[in-house]
């Protein structure tokens, strides 16, 4: 350790002393400089675990889909896709053309067949048109019904009686469509909302904006036009979007309601979604929050349903049934669900309804969004400001540490 002939037996006590000051700062340099990383190391080694807990509404239930899902192409493949686990219960028997199960909260995709089959839609394309026009009409707005707004309704729609030169309020409007699926309703609404075409414009870009690549858009209130298509799995993006809109949640749930006839009177409307409402042979599901059925001459019989039970909700797409009648449609609706509620845990997912939806960007990032995810206490830094205060504070430890002052050697 000692340099030739500077041993401190062979030399003065001030040789001693500076050498012992020299290796004292050597030590507390060094200390500080360790101790300097080590916090920096330690910051830095808890970012991620503080990272990932921003954002996080809830933690995903245990009981829930396995976190690795397929790749998104897998359910452009035809045919039935599962993944059971030991116990889970055999997918039914569906006769649809195509079809899907899907955790409304997680949107993780349990099964599914031919689920991005393009398909005519029927009124379940009303979900769509809800979905972009809806948060752009205050309900309680008023509106007197001119005559070209009820110009070009389709041969044989549905319709819930709306009559040129009476006001209506848009909370009405959309009753007669949710309940009624009346196409002209969804006309006058699509003329509040820019008109016929921008409105169909304006639903085509919403589907872009949400991942849903295999619907076309022609006419809004899903009448029956050429190139008009989508798919069950874009249908189920669309009703699960719905859900998230207290009002669009409402209305597809809304069982009965009163219609404006004019002169203070008024009359019943009902619900055509048999699941929900029941029918001669049809029991209405226990747990059932909407959404939407259709029927035109090539569409068939359509279903867009959601069901919520044991804190779990989910939506299910059936389109053109081959078998049975006009009541196929639901039992068949209701036999996925009940398989979906009882698979809980016991299979894997083979999808996820956000597979082919754009990542938004941070800056675009709206309050409303923001509310919706709320970050958890303590997890407000970024990651640069982790790394910022990790480096600062070790460098802070060096500095402190160097400017102690050096005991025991007799100097100032």
């Amino acid at each position: 350790m000692f340099a030739p002939g500077s041993r401190p037996g062979c030399h003065g006590a001030e040789r001693v002393c500076s050498y012992v000051d020299h290796m004292i700062l050597e030590f507390s340099s060094r200390v500080a400089v360790s101790a300097g990383v080590l916090c920096a190391t330690g910051l830095l080694t808890l970012m991620p675990a503080a990272a990932a807990g921003r954002g996080r509404a809830e933690p995903s239930p245990p009981a829930g889909p396995r976190a690795a899902a397929p790749h998104p192409l897998l359910l452009h493949r035809p045919g039935v896709h599962v993944r059971p686990r030991t116990g889970a219960p055999r997918v039914p028997r569906v006769s649809a053309l195509s079809w899907l199960v899907a955790d409304a909260r997680t949107g993780v995709v349990l099964a599914a067949y031919n689920a991005h089959r393009r398909l005519p839609p029927a009124s379940t394309l009303k979900t769509l048109f809800a979905v972009t026009v809806m948060p752009e009409l205050p309900a309680g707005a008023r509106h007197t019904v001119r005559e070209d707004e009820l110009q070009g309704i389709g041969e044989g729609s549905s319709l819930v009686g709306i009559t040129e030169g009476r006001t209506y309020r848009v909370a009405d409007l959309w009753r007669g469509v949710f309940l009624n699926s009346g196409n002209d309703a969804v006309h006058v609404l699509a003329e509040l909302g820019g008109g016929w075409r921008t409105t169909a414009r304006r639903m085509q870009a919403k589907a872009r904006s949400l991942g849903a690549l295999d619907t076309r858009v022609v006419s809004p209130d899903g009448y029956d036009t050429p190139g008009q298509v989508s798919s069950a799995f874009d249908l189920a993006v669309f009703g699960r979007v719905g859900l998230r809109d207290p009002a669009f949640a409402q209305y597809c749930a809304t069982v009965e309601a009163r219609f404006p006839a004019g002169g203070g009177w008024s009359y019943p409307i009902r619900n055509t979604n048999r699941l929900l409402s029941g029918a001669p042979g049809v029991k209405p599901y226990r747990g059932l929050i909407g959404i939407k059925n259709g029927y035109t001459t090539h569409a068939g019989n359509t279903l867009v349903a959601a069901a919520r039970r044991d804190g779990r909700t989910l939506v299910v797409t059936v389109m053109n049934p081959q078998e049975g009648g006009g009541s196929t449609v639901y039992e068949e609706a209701r036999s996925l669900l009940d398989w979906g509620f009882g698979a809980a845990g016991r299979v894997d997912a083979v999808g996820s309804l956000d597979a082919w939806r754009p990542a938004p960007s941070p800056s675009a990032k709206t309050p409303a969004a923001a509310a919706a995810v709320p970050e958890e206490p303590g997890a407000g830094w970024t990651e640069a400001g982790l790394i910022a205060g990790a480096t600062g504070l070790g460098v802070t430890i060096v500095v402190l540490v160097l400017r102690l002052p050096v005991r025991g050697s007799g100097r100032s």
